[in-house]
């Protein structure tokens, strides 16, 4: 049989990631023994083995991480359709409105561009209702794929635009940013390569898909975080030109003449069919 129920995904969802079926149980709010019979009964079903089990534990195997990766975006998938056909039908809280999208936008990211399309898209006749959503660093694609977002504004190369569909809106070059009284602060121009490797001011890190890169720098969470490390003295950051939006005195920002440029899309789900965001889409390519 080629098709398989929600049920048994998140049954073999909450053991592949938990390799241990009492673990699993617990999560699942079930006892273990049914728990292990439904892992049975699915791998008899599909004709493989899903989990190794012995004395150490449980592990995947081949099949078994197949499924998990693709039973993971099978979920996201229902759990998305379910969130966004509540949005469209004005049910996702007593007095929703019909039409309404979610933008989702990094904080503290590109507010010019967003003001313009937000006045834009108000200006059309019938706009839909559009709710900004600011999210962490890189958060933008996680709330598409589960649904918590219809739309968002991404940046690449910070953010992965694989399995979306996409328009350009704008490209920026980016900067550094340092200590107002840090003596590169008076330069025209530095390189990555002098940013990488400042005596006393480690380069910021950020996150990537929950993880950060190695380095000396610290771990950075937020914008104001960062601002507040700069401005003592602690850390120099990279963001893209149209950050100097929310530079502090104590800042001062140096192009980098050798960065990528970063270039920002409206994204959206491939297999969208809402006329709310194909209004949404058709204005943000005129501006």
């Amino acid at each position: 049989m080629d098709t398989l129920e929600t049920r048994e995904l998140r049954y073999f969802t909450a053991v592949a990631e938990e390799l241990h079926f009492g673990r699993a149980a617990e999560r699942l709010g079930m006892a273990q023994p049914p728990l292990s019979r439904a892992i049975q009964q699915l791998e008899r079903r599909l004709g493989v083995r899903l989990l190794e089990r012995n004395r150490r534990g449980v592990s995947l195997t081949g099949a078994g991480e197949v499924l998990l990766h693709e039973g993971r975006a099978a979920l996201d998938a229902a759990t998305a359709a379910a969130r966004r056909t509540r949005r469209a039908g004005g049910a996702d809280g007593q007095g929703g409105s019909r039409g309404r999208l979610v933008l989702a936008v990094k904080a503290a990211g590109s507010h010019e561009l967003l003001r313009k399309l937000l006045d834009a898209h108000a200006a059309e006749p019938g706009a839909a209702e559009i709710e900004v959503l600011p999210c962490g660093i890189c958060e933008q694609e996680e709330l598409l794929r589960d649904g918590r977002a219809d739309v968002a504004l991404m940046h690449a190369p910070f953010n992965s635009l694989a399995g979306f569909d996409s328009e350009e809106l704008m490209t920026e070059g980016q900067i550094a940013v340092l200590p107002a009284r840090h003596p590169l602060a008076a330069r025209g121009t530095l390189s990555l390569a002098e940013v990488g490797d400042i005596p006393g001011l480690p380069l910021a890190r950020w996150p990537r898909h929950g993880t950060y890169p190695p380095g000396p720098g610290p771990e950075i969470r937020d914008l104001t975080q960062l601002a507040q490390l700069i401005a003592l003295g602690r850390t120099v950051g990279v963001v893209p030109d149209s950050a100097r939006a929310w530079l502090w005195a104590e800042h001062a920002a140096v192009p980098l003449a050798d960065a990528p440029p970063v270039v920002t899309h409206i994204a959206w789900p491939a297999h969208s069919r809402s006329l709310a965001l194909a209004g949404l889409i058709r204005t943000a390519a005129r501006l």
